[in-house]
């Protein structure tokens, strides 16, 4: 059976988030909050909050975590593909401030439902219907299967003309720095979009100077090529023509999901025609948004939110 269409299909593990509500060490906490975070179902929500339509795909425990995942992103707007694996629990995030400005972020995602994904749970019409796949490296490092899941679905979307788009979304708890970057190495030629840090995109090519590592990011594959640089902006090489984006001042609160909130923005921008310009200040606008309040995802911008940030005030609202 065919499946219904998407503009965007994307798959990985979303977890259960608890954020302690009071700053310092998280042995000390005694009332948290209670909701879900992951890198692909945070652009997925961003996505579709931006007026396209996100499919996410994963897999969760047989419990109460894996339902508010599931209804979670539904009532976001997301088409949910959430496959209740009876074998395993739903994975835990728990986040908390050691300081004010210092966030501790802890995984229990060992053995999960979400690492045991594998390429049978793709549905090949789902991804080859698709106009843009999304990605992560967070996904390969979970395990085998799971890095088999992204090589296929990879394949298939190449196969179908769609845009792959890939976050390196570097984590040190779930591989190594040469794991990584020998990964990303073999994989950056089949991707259209990179999204990465400065220190992410050096786990793939060793040159300092943001430019000319976008450039050599590029000359692997690459046509467009994302270089983040959070607080200082972030610039974008595509087709050969360099652009940069200045920040938007905002008041940090947590900066948990800015990434995801860029690639939402730029995937959403590109879905909708928008010209380079436009899509890289959506980008910008849409991460700005995500440090705004806490959650990984909850201040994510609708279309009529971008137009209240502005760049250059002094609380970067305007009035």
């Amino acid at each position: 059976m065919t499946s219904p269409a998407t503009d965007l299909v994307t798959f990985g593990e979303t977890m259960a988030l608890f954020a302690a509500r009071r700053t310092g060490p998280l042995r000390f906490a005694r009332d948290f909050d209670l909701g879900v975070g992951g890198a692909e179902s945070n652009v997925a929500i961003g996505v579709s909050r931006l007026g396209h339509r996100a499919t996410w795909v994963g897999r969760v425990g047989a419990d109460e975590f894996g339902d508010l995942i599931r209804s979670t992103l539904l009532g976001e707007g997301v088409d949910a593909r959430a496959i209740t694996d009876p074998g395993a629990p739903t994975g835990l995030m728990i986040k908390g401030r050691r300081t004010a400005e210092l966030v501790d972020v802890r995984y229990y995602r060992s053995a999960s439902a979400g690492s045991r994904l594998s390429p049978g749970d793709l549905d090949p019409d789902l991804v080859g219907g698709a106009r843009v796949l999304h990605v992560s490296a967070i996904t390969p490092a979970l395990s085998g299967s799971a890095r088999e899941a992204v090589r296929h679905a990879m394949a298939l979307a190449r196969s179908a003309g769609a845009l792959v788009s890939l976050d390196v979304n570097y984590r040190a708890a779930l591989w190594s720095p040469a794991e990584a970057g020998a990964w990303l190495r073999e994989t950056v030629a089949d991707v259209d979009v990179l999204f990465a840090t400065g220190p992410e995109g050096r786990l793939i090519a060793d040159v300092e100077e943001p430019v000319e590592l976008a450039r050599a990011l590029a000359a692997l594959g690459p046509r467009h090529v994302l270089v983040k640089a959070g607080a200082e902006g972030a610039l974008e090489l595509s087709d050969g023509v360099v652009r940069h984006a200045e920040p938007y001042r905002v008041t940090e609160v947590d900066p948990v999901g800015a990434g995801d909130a860029f690639a939402a923005g730029w995937l959403a921008g590109w879905l909708s025609g928008h010209d380079p310009e436009e899509r890289l200040r959506t980008a910008c606008a849409a991460g700005a948004f995500a440090v705004t309040s806490q959650g990984d995802w909850e201040s994510l911008p609708r279309p009529s939110d971008l137009h209240l940030l502005q760049r250059g005030t002094d609380d970067g609202v305007s009035r």
